[in-house]
């Protein structure tokens, strides 16, 4: 099945005004929005959608702390809609909503759409490197960085979830084409669609079974300067940097992850490797070694002023 991947999240959450003003600093572009919530975009129209917690149009909460509400895939063509209706049809209900949207809910309750995608082409230039023994990306005289660089995430790239059996989780997404790419051992599987060749855009981790829900979900970047300069600007605005910046091992994606009012982590990310079906999957314990080849502090903009104190290393 020609799944793209996400295509939207919905959030159901407390603080409207806070979530506005947090995805738009973010980076993501502000689409109708007023004090009831509203859609914010990527470049390619992914988006993240929110409204506050008790609006009727809202799918039903899961009866966890999580504020997300429902994933919005995106497919290839309308065959694939159909293709899909007719797998899930089999042992649940799938409803048809006035948009030609499909409205279902996999077996840990997360509530899922698939929509024929709305994913606009993006034709932009990529991170230039210069190294020695390779000709130059950047020919003499290009600067590679500015300070006034507009930074904007491109596209929504994958979603984590919190899940109480991710064997159950892992087989139903099986069903619609989702293949595992690697995998942390008794954790959950790192899962990329057939419309992809994104290392994934799903990561199942298996928790007990109040904590279900959504652990972070991220945007890509045009590069890693890009997650470093996003990132800096959002700490300069005041949000709290929760992990990073970094770059993982599964997926080799340069992070940043930070804490939000949407009840969840949110990342920026960069460089995720591609894979297609001859790529076999990786098993590792799930810890920092396995997690992050390297891992940066933030700190405050400093330069030398003076001599370094007796014994300091130079």
């Amino acid at each position: 099945m020609n799944i793209i991947g996400p295509d939207a999240l919905v959030f159901g959450v407390d603080d409207v005004e806070g979530c506005v003003q947090y995805l738009g600093d973010y980076g993501l572009q502000a689409r109708d929005v007023s004090a009831r919530g509203g859609r914010f975009e990527a470049l390619d129209g992914t988006a993240v959608v929110i409204a506050h917690r008790d609006d009727a149009s809202l799918p039903a909460a899961m009866g966890t702390a999580s504020m997300l509400r429902k994933t919005l895939y995106g497919v290839a063509d309308a065959a694939t809609l159909d293709a899909i209706a007719t797998e899930l049809k089999r042992d649940r209900e799938v409803r048809r909503l006035p948009d030609g949207s499909l409205e279902t809910s996999d077996d840990m309750g997360f509530v899922l759409g698939f929509q024929v995608t709305i994913r606009r082409p993006l034709h932009l230039p990529a991170e230039t490197v210069n190294a020695p023994g390779a000709p130059a990306q950047r020919p003499a005289n290009v600067v590679a960085v500015s300070e006034d660089a507009v930074v904007r995430p491109r596209t929504l790239s994958h979603v984590v979830y919190f899940v109480p059996d991710s064997t159950k989780a892992e087989a139903f997404y099986a069903r619609l084409g989702f293949r595992c790419t690697d995998r942390f051992k008794g954790v959950g599987p790192f899962l990329r669609p057939a419309g992809t060749e994104d290392h994934h855009t799903l990561f199942l981790i298996q928790t007990p079974p109040f904590m279900k829900g959504v652990e972070h979900f991220t945007f890509h970047m045009g590069g890693p300067t890009e997650v470093m300069q996003a990132g800096t600007r959002f700490v300069n605005k005041g949000y709290r940097s929760f992990w990073g910046p970094g770059r993982h091992i599964m997926g080799s994606n340069w992070f940043w992850y930070f804490n939000s009012p949407l009840g969840c982590h949110v990342e920026y990310d960069a460089d995720m490797d591609l894979h297609d079906d001859r790529w076999v999957p990786r098993e590792a314990p799930m810890g920092a070694d396995a997690s992050q080849l390297f891992l940066f502090q933030h700190r405050e903009k400093w330069a030398p002023s003076g001599p370094p104190p007796p014994g300091a290393a130079s």
